[in-house]
């Protein structure tokens, strides 16, 4: 008998949120982010790749929370890099990267989506599970 969820061998993961807006939304997320759409489900529902096992989906079939109180986070191996490429796109982040030391993470966020929150962020710490 497995002992947790783990054990079924979870293959994939998407992240749900929701918007008012979903051509805006899908732009932002194709165009401005450069992510590929992979599944569009009935015009209600847009389904991004983040990386080669998860995803986030952008629906109308909810309506927006006004605080979501959860941040999307990219862990990508060049904060900096990222920030620039997507700077250059016109995304604007709430400041510049920073190190976290009480995390041991070097990060910035930013908005685009309703009220979510975005996050770029390498983990300094030597014990997160790298891919």
């Amino acid at each position: 008998m497995p002992d947790t969820l783990s054990d079924f061998l979870i293959d994939q993961q998407v992240t749900f949120i929701y918007t008012r807006d979903l051509p805006a939304a899908s732009r932002f997320l194709s165009e401005t982010l450069g992510l590929d759409l992979v599944l569009d489900q009935f015009g209600i529902c847009h389904i991004y790749r983040i990386s080669p096992t998860s995803f986030l989906g952008v629906c109308t079939n909810r309506e927006p929370p006004e605080n979501p109180g959860v941040t999307c986070t990219f862990v990508v191996r060049d904060v900096d890099a990222a920030h620039a490429f997507l700077s250059e796109r016109g995304v604007v982040f709430d400041g510049p990267p920073r190190l976290s030391e009480k995390f041991n993470v070097y990060a910035t966020f930013f908005g685009g989506i309703e009220n979510y929150r975005f996050e770029l962020q390498e983990f300094r710490d030597p014990a997160w599970p790298r891919p």
